[in-house]
């Protein structure tokens, strides 16, 4: 037979619409801890990462209980799936969950639905608090609740969920788990609505990407993947007289797996990629070992001189060949864009690149050195250079120019569109006095 149902009296009435809940300041910690270490079952906490402490207090400053939220479990199958997020998702997401690790009410405090009212507090606050601790919200929130000692009545009065039971590990250290055989029942709570839609989803919103932004990409193409990758550049030509621990075609496979793995390219940023790699996908790069029998990995100076070094064009055909057995061919039918892009930090060489839209393949590029700039690097080195036979290329305003226009259709077997500014107002009378503009299908914006 179920328990009959305690309601509060008066008195504890009074504490329910009184009590409240503050954030802890750095002094109140210590006294946490104690209250923690003193009647907790768990005893006190270390927690790792990310943390908050809460103190629910009455209408006299007397603390009722105290909250811990910290660092959630990384690897938790039910919630994993709960949420619905891949396994690289998963990792560059997790800081936006945090585990309840601690829930006290200190003792003779506690009256019926105290646990409840302090949780709802608790949460209505939490993202907020988190965001101004850590600069982002948190959107999911779990605990552990021992099946033993207790029957997880404030979460599921709280609108939680339970999940089912962990198998039984427990963490003592940042990336340190230890079985102690003791299944906890698993409760999850997303904090909006949407929050579980938010972190499947292909792209986070700007509040939250700042979180997957700070955590590194990771390789995880597997070894024999990774050898198919360096097959295609053992046909680069070696620059070295001497090759110590980095073949020429390792440093350019090592750069297409940063690209695959969406992580920046910049030569320190290469480095702190090469640094992610095990043992095994070094070795499936084909780097050396070292005199301790290890494959070390790059560091910027390698990556900065590979760049200075490497015959561009070479690189360039076997980048195509890659694409064509991956992608297949470039679309016939796409418009072809022809853009400049320069180095976002310090100084550097421009490169006009073309590619389809909107599949993006990618057909060529070509250096724009600080002595010139793209107009002649277009009509002279990157527009002969490809196939443009029956294709529309697209230039911006800068390359609105007689002779690209030659190139384009003379050379290239191509036809042009080009933007025409005030700045050329003679060009743009002619072609307003010949060509009809075509009718908008919605009324311009009134003024």
């Amino acid at each position: 037979m179920a328990k009959p149902k305690r309601l509060p009296d008066c008195t504890q009435q009074s504490l329910l619409d009184e009590v409240h809940v503050e954030l802890s300041t750095p002094g109140e910690i210590p006294r946490v801890q104690s209250l923690l270490r003193r009647h907790h079952y768990l005893g006190g906490l270390r927690p790792v990462g990310e943390r908050l402490y809460y103190i629910a207090k009455d209408a006299s400053d007397r603390w009722v209980a105290v909250l811990v939220f910290s660092a959630p479990a990384k690897h938790l199958k039910d919630r994993d799936r709960w949420i619905g997020w891949t396994e690289e998702q998963r990792r560059r997401r997790l800081s936006l969950v945090t585990n309840n690790s601690r829930f006290l009410i200190v003792p003779k405090r506690s009256v019926p639905n105290l646990g409840s009212r302090m949780l709802r507090l608790t949460l209505e606050r939490l993202p907020k608090d988190w965001r101004n601790q850590y600069g982002h919200p948190v959107e999911i929130v779990e605990t552990f609740v021992d099946p033993e000692r207790f029957c997880g009545t404030v979460y599921t009065a709280s609108g939680w969920t339970e999940l089912g039971q962990t198998d039984g590990w427990g963490r003592v250290g940042r990336d340190y788990y230890v079985k102690h055989d003791k299944p906890k029942r698993l409760f999850v709570r997303a904090l909006r609505p949407q929050s579980c839609r938010s972190l499947q989803a292909e792209h986070l919103k700007p509040d939250l990407a700042l979180v997957e932004a700070a955590v590194p990409p990771r390789c995880t193409r597997r070894a024999k993947e990774i050898g198919s990758i360096l097959e295609h550049f053992k046909k680069l030509p070696e620059y070295r007289a001497r090759v110590e621990s980095y073949p020429l075609f390792s440093l350019a496979a090592l750069i297409l797996l940063a690209m695959l793995c969406e992580a920046p390219r910049g030569q320190t940023d290469l480095a702190k990629f090469a640094g992610t790699l095990n043992q095994g996908q070094r070795r499936a790069l084909g780097i050396r070992r070292n005199p301790k029998g290890k494959y070390p990995a790059p560091s910027q100076s390698t990556f900065s001189r590979f760049f200075a070094e490497i015959d561009p064009r070479k690189l360039q055909e076997t980048l195509l060949q890659i694409q064509a057995l991956v992608r297949g061919p470039a679309p016939k039918n796409e418009l072809v864009v022809m853009d400049g892009k320069e180095p976002l930090h310090g100084s550097g060489t421009s490169v006009l690149s073309a590619v389809t839209v909107p599949s993006q393949h990618f057909l060529g590029s070509a250096l724009v050195d600080q002595k010139t700039n793209e107009i002649p690097v277009a009509q002279k080195e990157l527009i002969p250079a490809l196939d443009l036979e029956g294709r529309l290329v697209s230039l911006d305003a800068l390359h609105t120019q007689d002779e690209t226009g030659r190139v384009v259709v003379l050379e290239g077997g191509g036809d042009y569109l080009f933007t025409v500014k005030k700045n050329q107002p003679a060009l743009r009378a002619a072609i307003q006095q010949k060509v009809t503009a075509p009718r908008a299908d919605f009324p311009p914006r009134p003024s």
